[in-house]
């Protein structure tokens, strides 16, 4: 079983003392009042919420508080929006049109114009309006609310605001569910799998052991309200063993996730077409795992994949439970990304949510099943657990200047990013031991950490090797890797409430930090030429024109007191980064410089026409992005790849053409979305 990383348990002094009263009395006055125990009772909690309130505001399943007593018809869901073009069919709330565009991201077939379907995506989809709940909502039988209110007498209200009310729901619930009363945890089992709600047995089990894992291993924790939380490890405890559970057949999860096969149609759709993804004949190289969220509830997904009009993705991960659902073989390609290239080198996962619901909070449950499932996806096919190769689907380039304004934005700035690489056991850091990265180590330290350039000789002699063979060793310019703390870091954004654009939205954890023109903080956002055409940055939730994200790494072009310049989109790029709350870490790691002034990227990886000679595909223009990178700057080099093009458009597979070409293109962060550079356009050093 993978090793979970316990944010904050190592560094207990982070947390600071634990005392019986406050969170923590809360939930051991509860335990006592229902019976349950009490590391049952956080176990349990921490598995939904990581013991947060989220202020009140509903989770993405309709769950309020620590215990994420489920109330859907308050939580009042919007209605889903279909996806279009591989998009989430979503218009930013700053009025600009943030998704559409081609299904595929293949400009050699565009998708076809076709009227929505009848049924629509939405079909079976939960949300709609109060007073309306999905059919199984009145049959649930995971933490309802409603339930809860009876059990304990309280009411619904303070159930949803009053965290120790809501502690007493979810104990009065799991006491409710056990048949045999006991102090023992681990006979506790069969009711912790029924407070998940999960209507398959599997499902149910792998949310139990989850729990259970959790309890053995501990947590500690500060809330977002500021309580200091600890659940003492357990390593000893054991469930009862139980019958073993035959797992659905089809699905490639590893062995220890609950996980369905939903496949995705593969259908004819008109003379020369099909949906709604491609089948390779054989295996083929996976470079990316590209993190998405669906933009509305799970009811839906089936019948959105099933629909061959529509676009497709690999898995998708339910929120309240963590429960998986694989729609397309990994060895085949789904339409997810908007980017032909991406889409034939990268797995989609899907995780129920909205990126604009800043108070709209993800489970922890689902954050640990993805990151089982990214893991053990990374592990088969070889891929870096970095954020060169675990993408946002907004990390992802567009194809050409025309498509870059309608690329998407999601999962957006409140994914836990750090969280998410510590689960997956392999945490964000910079360089050296992290227990050494520390306020000492940033901020004004950069300044003298900062390398310049080498001068002209060197740069000459470097060219010639460069050009050559492609890189080069040299003195490396100081990079960094963006690191801000999730729970303090709070950027203001607006957008989250369609009704009010520009209304902020409530105050909330976030993985990204702003970029300005100069090191202050009233001087300007900087701009994304190739998003908002014409128009300057804004604070829109939508909008990552001037934000960097946690994990990405950049190369430092300077420092000035408390602020940090990298180089972003071909220009220098402010963020404040003070010692004693630094944004960012410094970092090893390659980088690239320009060998002339106006080095052009790139959205795709294509090779140039002689790769096509004899292979009877078209050849597929190289279009240059709207950006271009100078002498003297330097971009963090993520990985390296053949030059290549998939030609699909055959609904038989053993039709299909791979091009491959000599040429090299190294993958760069020149923004917040990766881009390709020709490798002979560049030195790499080291």
């Amino acid at each position: 079983m993978l090793q979970w990383v316990v944010a904050g348990l190592a560094a207990g002094a982070l947390v600071g003392p634990v005392q019986d009263h406050g969170r923590q009395g809360d939930f051991a006055e509860a335990a006592r009042e229902y019976g349950v125990p009490v590391s049952v009772l956080l176990g349990v909690s921490y598995l939904q919420s990581r013991w947060d309130t989220h202020d009140g505001r509903p989770s993405t399943d309709g769950g309020y508080g620590p215990m994420h007593l489920v109330d859907l018809e308050t939580a009042a869901h919007p209605q889903p929006r279909r996806h279009s073009g591989g998009h989430d069919g979503h218009k930013g709330h700053d009025g600009h049109e943030g998704h559409g565009g081609d299904a595929r991201g293949d400009g050699a077939r565009p998708t076809p114009e076709r009227p929505e379907a009848a049924s629509g995506p939405s079909a079976g989809h939960r949300g709609g309006t109060a007073g309306a709940p999905a059919p199984w909502e009145a049959d649930v039988t995971g933490p309802s609310l409603g339930r809860a209110a009876r059990l304990t007498g309280l009411p619904a209200e303070r159930l949803r605001t009053d965290p120790a009310a809501n502690i007493r729901g979810g104990a009065a619930l799991l006491a409710a569910y056990q048949a045999h009363p006991t102090g023992d945890p681990a006979g506790w089992y069969q009711a912790v799998a029924r407070y998940s709600g999960a209507r398959d047995p599997f499902t149910a089990r792998s949310f139990a052991d989850e729990v259970f894992a959790v309890i053995r291993e501990g947590a500690a924790r500060r809330t977002d309200d500021g309580f200091a939380v600890r659940l003492t490890p357990a390593p000893g405890l054991r469930p009862p063993a139980a019958p073993p559970l035959r797992r659905a057949q089809g699905a490639e999860c590893p062995a220890t996730l609950a996980c369905e096969w939903m496949p995705a149609a593969y259908k004819r759709t008109g003379p020369g077409d099909y949906g709604n993804h491609d089948r390779i004949a054989g295996e083929r190289r996976v470079d990316y795992i590209v993190i998405h969220d669906t933009e509305g509830g799970y009811d839906g997904i089936k019948s959105m994949v099933a629909d061959p009009d529509y676009v497709s993705w690999h898995y998708t991960v339910r929120s309240r439970d963590g429960h998986v659902a694989q729609h397309v073989r990994t060895k085949d390609v789904a339409w997810h990304a908007g980017n032909w290239d991406v889409n034939t080198r990268s797995i989609g996962v899907e995780h129920e949510g909205y990126l604009a619901r800043g108070g709209t909070w993800y489970t922890e449950a689902m954050y640990r099943a993805s990151a089982r499932l990214v893991r053990h996806l990374a592990d088969l096919h070889d891929i870096p657990l970095d954020r060169a190769h675990i993408l946002g689907h907004d990390n992802v380039p567009g194809t050409t200047p025309q498509t870059l304004p309608g690329m998407h934005d999601d999962p957006g700035p409140y994914w836990d990013w750090a969280h998410y690489f510590d689960l997956m056991g392999s945490p964000l850091r910079g360089d050296g031991d992290p227990a050494q990265d520390g306020p000492a180590q940033d901020g004004r330290d950069l300044a003298r950490r900062y390398a310049a350039p080498p001068g002209p000789g060197k740069a000459r002699a470097a060219r010639r090797t460069a050009v050559r063979t492609g890189r080069d060793d040299g003195d490396t310019p100081a990079s960094v890797v963006i690191l801000p703390d999730y729970g303090a870091n709070q950027p203001r954004f607006t957008g989250c409430v369609k009704a009010h654009p520009a209304r902020a939205c409530e105050p909330h954890g976030a993985s990204t930090v702003w970029l300005r023109t100069e090191p202050r903080e009233d001087a300007p956002l900087v701009d994304d030429v190739g998003k908002r055409v014409g128009k300057p940055s804004t604070s829109s939730v939508y909008d990552h024109s001037a934000r960097v994200s946690t994990g990405q790494r950049f190369a430092v072009a300077g420092a000035r007191g408390d602020w940090t310049a990298i180089w972003y989109l071909g220009r220098r790029a402010w963020f404040h980064n003070p010692p004693e709350g630094p944004a960012a870490v410094p970092a090893g790691g390659p980088v690239v410089m320009p060998l002339r002034d106006d080095v052009k990227v790139y959205g795709r990886a294509f090779p140039g026409r002689p790769a096509y000679r004899g292979t009877g595909v078209d050849f597929q223009e190289r279009v240059p992005l709207p950006y271009v990178i100078r002498s003297g700057q330097a971009y963090a080099l993520g990985h390296t790849v053949r030059s290549s093009y998939l030609s699909a458009g055959s609904f038989d597979p053993d039709r299909h053409v791979r091009v491959t070409g000599e040429q090299r293109y190294h993958q760069i962060q020149l923004g917040h979305r990766v881009v390709y550079v020709k490798a002979k356009d560049v030195r790499v050093i080291r």
